[in-house]
Parts: structure tokens; C-alpha cells; sequence
């Protein structure tokens, strides 16, 4: 059996299976999912912050280009992930497979960082079209997932630091007369011999026989193939996220200027079950503050003074759009019952069910004088399906978090 691994070993090699290009796919994949794990905890405290935690509202794009990049970042794992397999690809044939404690441990890191990482940007993929066919909650899943992914990966790269270390430079992995320098364990296997019986033999004398073939894809061209299919996945899916690759939005699920008010949507006003209750004559918008409470009806907030601001909806799948938003700035219209201006405020939409029916507001987004409790979008009344009679706009909040078909804003601390 051993035999048999480290020919089957001899007979994958390519110029393209070393350890120089195992490093630097290595340290560009472990960038990718570094910023992925970094821009996603930005958004999950985003959604769910601790109390001590306060966010900038600039500038006010912030989370437009923070989960586009988060996305994008994520869609890019994809050709790294399997340019970094197709790589390392010999190397699961070792032999022996296990040879202690150590070596237990660093296989199993990279199975579980393969493991998670494919369940991880391919249910994150899947997520951008909205599309569930798994019975887990994906939130939950996905967050936690991440941190199996960079412990793993950090346990990973512990155990290859001499190596990584070794080939990190070009200067330090190639001789003067250009070929690349192996250390010995990473040297090609030799030929063994022997006898061996049965249906192992007969594979084992084909390898041995077999004529040496030339490479399929060449060094360079496998770096040319991996660069474009980077550069390719993420160019024609990013113009959901960054307005000046629109024209080359090919895959992505969202597209600028679609949809009501030249908007796109995620949750229709149906699948709220807010078709009546938003158009009801009867609807008011109650603030609150301890005892202190007043409802406007719609024709009273359009007395209101109307502030105008430019601010996008950027959406945790990754799409954004900017748009014109008219309404009454938030701090102005809460101040009718007493705003102080370390309140946090409770957000409550009509919506039936849901989880953001109900968000929480920092001050720090209250007080922002671009924060509205807007009623027009590029200058026209609210659609419903962007949440009239009224809905929240604020600076750098992702868009579950920008409440639509208002019912209540009341001060909870």
C-alpha cells in the first residue's frame, strides 16, 4: 500500500504541484477569508451589537462597501479553494497516512478547513438568491462556521510555517539556474520495487511502465487560468455591489434600477401580510417616550418639515443601491416627546411576523441628521413594497435593519 501512495503521488505531479504555488495560493485564500471573517463580524455586531458597542455613521456607504467587499471577497474563495486542492492534491496520498499524534492533527485541521470552508461560501452563494433548501438556520450556521474556519486555518498554517516560511519569497524557493529548490520530504517519490499481487500489482506495474507524460497545463498557464476565473467571477457578479461594474453584472441576483421606485426588494409587502394594514386609514405612527406619546397620522408627517438625502440600501446578500430619500429627520420628529440624545431607540413595523420586525437604534444613528423617517423615494411617494406609509432610512445600517411599514418608535434607554 505504501508503495502504491507515493507512486500514485509520482504519477500526479505537475509543474504547477509544488510548494511555491501551494504558499502563495495559500496565502491569497487565507487573505480572502480573512476579510470575510472580518467584514462578516462587522455586520453580525452590526445587527447584533453588544452594549458597550457604538458604529460610525460615516462615511454614510460604510456597509455598502464593507459586505460588498464581504461577498465579493467570498465569491473569489471559489477558484482559489479548488486551485489550492488541485495543488495539494498528491499529498493525500502520504504514506503512511498517519504517522503520529501530530501528523493526526494536522490532517484533520485541512479536512476540517475544506469541509467547512465549501459549506460556508457555497450556502453563502446560495443565500445571495434568497434560497434555503437546507433544514438549518443559515444566520446562525454561517456565523459560526467562520470561526471553524479561521481556528482551523490558524492550526493549519502553525503546523506549515517552516514551509510557508521557506517558499514565502520567489528569491528563497528557485536556485540561480531558475529550478525550484525542494526540501526533502517535498522531493518527488522514487520508484519503488517489488512484489506485489493482485489487483494492487497490476495498478502498481502500469505506474511503474507507464511513459512519462508531458504536463497538461503548464506552470504559467495555470496561474493565467486561476487569475482569469478570479478575475472573471468577481467582475461579473460585483455589480450588484459596486455601481461602476453594473454593466458587467452577468450572474449576480440583483440588478441597479429594478424593481419599485428604480429599487430592488428582498421582503414584498405580501410576504409581510401588511397589504392592509398599510393603507388602512386608520394607521398612525406612535412615538414614545415613557409616558410621554403621540401618534401622527400620514397627512400630519407630511406637514412635517421634509428633509432629502442621498443614502443606499446595502443588503447582508451582498447588493446595494443609492437612492433619494424624502422625509422628516428622526431627531427633529422625535423630539416631540422629549429626545434626549443618549437614547436608543425600538423600531416596531406592521409586519405580522419576522425576524426584524422589531430593531433597536443606537444614538449615534438617531442623532445623525441624514436619519430619517422617510415617506418619498426617488421623488415619488413610497411604493409599498418599500414601506409605505413610512419607513426608516439611516447612514451605514445594513437594510434588514432599515425598518419598513413603521408602526412605533419609542426610547428604551
Amino acid at each position: 500500500m505504501r508503495r502504491l501512495l507515493l507512486n500514485m503521488q509520482r504519477a500526479l505531479a505537475t509543474p504547477s504541484r509544488n510548494p511555491r504555488m501551494a504558499t502563495v495560493l495559500g496565502r491569497l485564500l487565507a487573505t480572502a477569508f480573512i476579510i470575510c471573517f472580518g467584514t462578516g463580524l462587522y455586520s453580525h455586531f452590526l445587527q447584533q451589537p453588544l452594549p458597550w458597542m457604538h458604529f460610525s455613521t460615516w462615511p454614510p456607504n460604510g456597509y455598502q462597501l464593507t459586505q460588498g467587499i464581504h461577498i465579493t471577497a467570498g465569491i473569489a474563495c471559489f477558484p482559489l479553494l479548488l486551485a489550492k486542492l488541485y495543488t495539494i492534491y498528491p499529498q493525500l496520498f502520504q504514506a503512511p497516512p498517519v504517522r503520529n499524534i501530530l501528523h493526526f492533527i494536522e490532517r484533520a485541521s485541512i479536512t476540517i478547513f475544506v469541509a467547512a470552508s465549501i459549506v460556508e461560501i457555497v450556502t453563502g452563494l446560495i443565500n445571495t438568491y434568497q434560497w434555503y433548501p437546507w433544514p438549518f438556520p443559515f444566520k446562525q450556521v454561517h456565523f459560526a462556521l467562520s470561526f471553524v474556519i479561521i481556528g482551523s486555518l490558524a492550526v493549519h498554517i502553525a503546523f506549515k510555517l517552516p514551509i510557508i516560511t521557506r517558499y514565502w519569497r520567489k528569491k528563497n524557493s528557485y536556485d540561480e539556474s531558475g529550478a525550484l529548490v525542494l526540501d526533502e520530504e517535498d522531493q518527488p517519490p522514487e520508484n519503488a520495487s517489488g512484489r506485489v499481487g493482485g489487483l494492487t500489482g497490476t495498478v502498481m506495474r502500469w505506474i511503474d511502465t507507464a511513459p512519462p507524460r508531458e504536463p497538461a497545463v503548464s506552470r504559467r498557464g495555470f496561474i493565467v487560468t486561476i487569475g482569469t476565473a478570479a478575475v472573471a467571477v468577481v467582475a461579473l457578479t460585483a455589480g450588484q455591489s459596486f455601481r461602476f461594474l453594473d454593466s458587467l453584472n452577468v450572474f449576480a441576483p440583483r440588478r441597479s434600477g429594478i424593481g419599485p421606485d428604480d429599487l430592488p426588494i428582498n421582503r414584498t409587502a405580501k410576504a409581510a401580510q401588511v397589504l392592509e394594514s398599510a393603507i388602512s386609514p386608520d394607521w398612525r405612527l406612535t412615538l414614545r417616550r415613557g409616558d410621554v406619546s403621540k401618534d401622527l397620522d400620514y397627512r400630519q408627517l407630511k406637514a412635517l418639515q421634509q428633509r432629502e438625502v442621498q443614502l443606499p440600501i446595502a443588503c447582508v446578500e451582498g447588493w446595494s443601491q443609492l437612492a433619494t430619500w424624502r422625509g422628516v429627520r428622526l431627531r427633529d420628529l422625535m423630539a416631540e416627546v422629549g429626545l434626549q440624545p443618549g437614547d436608543t431607540l425600538k423600531l416596531t413595523s406592521l409586519e405580522v411576523r419576522g425576524g426584524y420586525r422589531m430593531t433597536t437604534m443606537g444614538p449615534e444613528y438617531v442623532q445623525d441628521p441624514t436619519t430619517l423617517v422617510a415617506l418619498e423615494l426617488n421623488g415619488a411617494v413610497l411604493d409599498i413594497e418599500h414601506g409605505y406609509p413610512a419607513r426608516m432610512i439611516a447612514p451605514g445600517r445594513p437594510g434588514v435593519l432599515q425598518t419598513k411599514w413603521l408602526r412605533t418608535i419609542e426610547v428604551v434607554s
